[in-house]
């Protein structure tokens, strides 16, 4: 479709963060494909979750908080959380009736004419007056360079690469990150590899006992200072630390989670640190994140010298027309619908013509 199609709000992004925003654009008189659309790259509901390892069973899912308005209720615990919270996402959509358009990947957004933003995507231009960004991370891999990676001759992959244990049978395998992902290869993997090797950048910290809403809210205010600075967010672990779970404590007791400081370089068949230790590897598995996914709005020119994006809130500084949620400190579940609540009002307010705030 060539023509440029107009709607009030574009909501890129059919994760926890888009729906969430989309719900609350319906209930505030919004209409689908009237005033706002849903447009996600993904072929079908569940956000980055429909990627995730058959092994990550919905039991073992840290911190998943239910949509706003339809609770996740009755879930079994043993099933792929791939599959368990697609089908929720998938209800969700058509009991809210978001229509979804998929799969539209977005390839840019540019200043328009008249004050309003065109959104090129895969399946054409949309012109809109305002933009509810949500399009996450999984689609950026964070890989960190090391001297000599290129002259591995075993296998390098990273979280948003692995399938599960079972293929990492008998090979010697080297788990590079601190966080909850990298604490859960380990777990899984060591019961089939020959040997594991833990490596982070800084020691791990774990945390015992509940994460209360004070914990929360503190967590919340470090990540919103460097947002609010222009700095890109830093990752969920480094604000929270590790859950210190049954799983983990055995994992400890074993020697399995025997943390090692990072190595120095990477030699043909392992890794290396400078006092001249060496780990033996056939592969080196790559636990170290993700970062936002916001090369599409690149044109715009949003970022600031420390290398993130200014929000207030969810609102981006240099521009009042687009929201990012999912990022910084409405990157969690819970978070997120918070986020697309307070983003609408906004939102609403701009499009009246009234000031947003400060």
């Amino acid at each position: 479709m060539n023509a440029t199609r107009e709607v009030e709000v574009v909501v890129a992004g059919a994760g926890q963060a888009g729906l969430a925003g989309a719900y609350h654009l319906r209930r505030s008189g919004f209409e689908p494909d009237r005033d706002f659309v849903v447009l996600d790259h993904s072929p079908g509901p569940g956000g980055a979750w429909q990627y995730r390892w058959a092994s990550l069973t919905y039991g073992r899912v840290h911190g998943m908080h239910a949509l706003p308005g339809m609770e996740l209720t009755d879930a079994d615990p043993s099933r792929p959380s791939a599959d368990v919270i697609g089908e929720y996402f998938d209800r969700y959509e058509r009991a809210f009736d978001l229509r979804v358009r998929r799969p539209v990947g977005i390839r840019a957004v540019r200043e328009g004419d008249g004050g309003r933003l065109l959104v090129a995507t895969s399946d054409g231009t949309w012109s809109t007056r305002a933009l509810l960004n949500a399009t996450g991370t999984w689609d950026r891999p964070f890989w960190p360079r090391y001297p000599g990676q290129e002259v591995f001759r075993g296998r390098q992959l990273h979280t948003a690469q692995y399938a599960g244990p079972e293929e990492f049978a008998g090979q010697r395998v080297v788990v590079v990150g601190g966080g909850a992902s990298g604490t859960q290869h380990l777990l899984e993997i060591a019961p089939y590899a020959a040997a594991t090797t833990w490596v982070t950048r800084r020691p791990p910290v774990f945390r015992d006992g509940p994460f209360d809403q004070e914990a929360g809210r503190a967590a919340v205010a470090l990540v919103e200072e460097r947002v609010r600075r222009g700095l890109p967010p830093r990752s969920v672990v480094s604000v929270t630390g590790l859950p210190l779970n049954d799983a983990v404590r055995q994992g400890l007791a074993d020697g399995v989670l025997e943390r090692q400081p990072m190595f120095d370089r990477i030699t043909p068949d392992g890794v290396e640190w400078r006092d001249g230790r060496h780990v033996a590897a056939d592969v080196i598995l790559w636990a170290t994140g993700f970062r936002a996914a916001l090369d599409h709005l690149a044109p715009l020119r949003l970022r600031e010298p420390g290398g993130g994006i200014r929000v207030q809130g969810t609102r981006v500084v240099a521009d009042p027309r687009i929201h990012l949620l999912g990022y910084g400190p409405s990157a969690s579940t819970v978070g997120a619908n918070r986020a697309g609540r307070a983003a609408v009002r906004d939102i609403r307010r701009l499009l009246a013509g009234e000031p947003v705030a400060a």
